[in-house]
C-alpha cells in the first residue's frame, strides 16, 4: 500500500497537492507550522494510489511518495 510522508516544516500551503490529488486525499492543517503556514495533511492515507503527483507540483519538495511499506522500511534504516 502506498505511503506519503510530509515534511510539515517544508511546507508553504501553496495548495497544489491538495488542487492535483486526483482523491482528494490531502486538506491543510489549522494549525501553524514554525514558518507561520498552514501545512498539508492527509484526510485519509488508505486511499492513496501512490501516483505521485502531489510530491511532482510540491515547490517545496516537501512530500515524498512510497510505492509500498518496504521501500519506506528501507528508506528509515539506511
Amino acid at each position: 500500500m502506498p505511503h506519503i510522508k510530509i515534511k510539515k516544516e517544508k511546507c508553504k500551503s501553496c495548495e497544489l497537492c491538495v488542487v492535483y490529488c486526483p482523491r482528494g486525499l490531502l486538506n491543510i492543517d489549522k494549525v501553524l507550522n514554525k514558518k507561520g503556514y498552514r501545512a498539508v495533511s492527509f484526510k485519509e492515507n488508505s486511499g492513496c494510489t501512490g501516483c505521485s503527483f502531489c510530491a511532482i507540483v510540491c515547490p517545496e519538495v516537501a512530500i515524498e511518495v512510497f510505492k509500498n511499506t518496504d521501500d519506506r522500511k528501507q528508506l528509515t534504516e539506511n
